[in-house]
């Protein structure tokens, strides 16, 4: 497959990448202006305008408050105009300012005329609306799929090439080469798994039916592929979800652990692997790419990987999960988010790994895409991460995003009197000039990093 395929998505094609794209950035620009729109209106701020998107007007309507809402026809962003702004931006309208000073409650109401704690407050009411409506979405695909039930009871089996020996759906595993199953979270189960004897086929103690037997079942961890991620090398190949790697280089294998083995030990060098889909053998070479990734202990490690997820040959059955530890572990998810984000940021900053772990619009286009793909599941999941992303990106400190407007107001908060025209206007042209440069180095990314992986 040639070089240039790795920027059209091999799982669709570039309507549906563009569909999925809009839909999660609509969804999240939405949230993001709200929380400025309620917030501002709280504070005693009045809208003039709500957008999702910019450019031409496709649909609007006026509320009986006088605020404009609207759908504009590049929806690459949003923005709530408040009265006083002059644009998008907040940028003062001089010549509606100097018509509200003799009217103090027409003052009150424009941006540039309310309280500084009430400007704050609604420039920061944007990404903190992103960073619970993550929450709140996390939390709900935690209620919603549950948790592992023990003793853990089969739901599902996977579809293997080899025989997965005589266990089936329904039964509860009570033992597995003589060693009791523990009764843990899923880094209890995943350590159990993992010391288990190596080799195809093992000896599972279930109960079925009211009564126990010993029969043959799996490895815990087959070669499967559960799910291919997108802009990788698996993907480039055509690897589908589903798909079982049998062998590597001629060597047959039967654990996801010889596929790690084999791609983390190749150096980058091509391989030729024999993938089994649906009764059907395909032979594959694919060339592993390379990947920063956070280590416990701070900082990155290179490794070489191909883009395929792997996990167990068997699903259990679950049991709905408590509220609060929903929550708990929604917050863990978010702050995972923040801090790797944060981390790999700096990471790429300083040179410590390469620009290309960043994702311009292409690369997110991509994979939303493939999210949405993979079910409303996996679809909640990338908008609650992208959500994140959004309203930390907004956070950094560069005038003419939400951070550099906090950075104002603290200032003005310090010293009594806001930052002069003057230098605000140079300032916001300064961080425009920033801000259109990152986008177009993140664009940069994602048309030229694909061809030297």
């Amino acid at each position: 497959m040639d070089s240039l395929s790795l920027l059209v998505p091999a799982f669709g094609n570039v309507a549906w990448t563009i569909i999925a794209f809009i839909v999660a950035l609509s969804i999240i620009v939405a949230i993001h202006e709200y929380g400025h729109y309620i917030v501002g209106r709280w504070s005693g701020i009045h809208a003039e305008v709500f957008s999702v998107g910019f450019g031409p007007v496709i649909w609007s309507r006026r509320d009986r408050r006088g605020t404009l809402w609207q759908i504009a026809a590049l929806p690459l962003g949003g923005y709530v105009k408040f009265a006083g702004d002059a644009d998008a931006a907040s940028g003062k309208d001089e010549a509606a300012m100097q018509a509200a000073q003799d009217d103090p409650a027409a003052l009150r109401r424009t941006m540039h005329g309310a309280p500084v704690w009430a400007r704050a407050a609604t420039v920061a009411a944007g990404p903190v609306f992103n960073f619970v409506f993550s929450i709140a979405l996390f939390c709900g695909l935690f209620l919603f799929q549950g948790e592992t039930k023990y003793p853990l009871t089969i739901s599902t089996l996977h579809t293997l090439p080899n025989a997965v020996g005589e266990v089936r759906v329904g039964d509860t595993i009570l033992e597995i080469e003589g060693q009791p199953i523990p009764d843990g979270g899923a880094e209890a189960r995943r350590d159990y798994f993992e010391s288990l004897p190596r080799k195809p086929l093992l000896e599972y103690l279930v109960e079925r039916d009211g009564s126990e037997r010993t029969v043959q079942g799996p490895t815990p961890f087959p070669p499967v592929a559960l799910s291919v991620l997108p802009r990788s090398a698996a993907m480039s190949a055509g690897f589908q979800s589903g798909d079982v790697i049998v062998s590597i280089d001629g060597q047959p294998i039967f654990e996801f652990d010889q596929l790690k083995t084999a791609v983390e030990g190749s150096g980058g060098a091509a391989l030729d692997l024999q993938v089994w889909r649906a009764g059907q053998m395909l032979d594959m070479t694919l060339k592993p790419r390379r990947s920063d990734e956070p280590r416990d202990e701070g900082g990155f490690q290179t490794h070489w990987r191909i883009g395929i997820a792997g996990g167990t040959a068997f699903e259990f059955e679950t049991a709905p999960m408590s509220l609060g530890t929903a929550i708990s572990q929604s917050f863990s998810r978010f702050w995972e988010i923040i801090s790797g984000s944060l981390n790999g940021l700096w990471h790429v900053v300083s040179g410590a790994i390469s620009s290309c772990n960043l994702n311009g619009p292409v690369g997110i286009a991509q994979i939303s895409s493939a999210a949405a793909s993979d079910g409303a599941l996996s679809f909640i999941g990338f908008v609650a991460l992208l959500s994140t992303a959004v309203g930390l990106l907004n956070l950094f400190p560069i005038p003419v995003l939400d951070g550099g407007h906090l950075v104002f107001h603290a200032y003005e908060a310090v010293t009594g009197r806001p930052p002069s025209d003057k230098i605000h206007h140079a300032l916001m042209l300064f961080g425009l000039t920033i801000a259109l440069g990152f986008m177009v180095f993140a664009l940069g990314n994602d048309l030229i990093c694909p061809f030297f992986r």
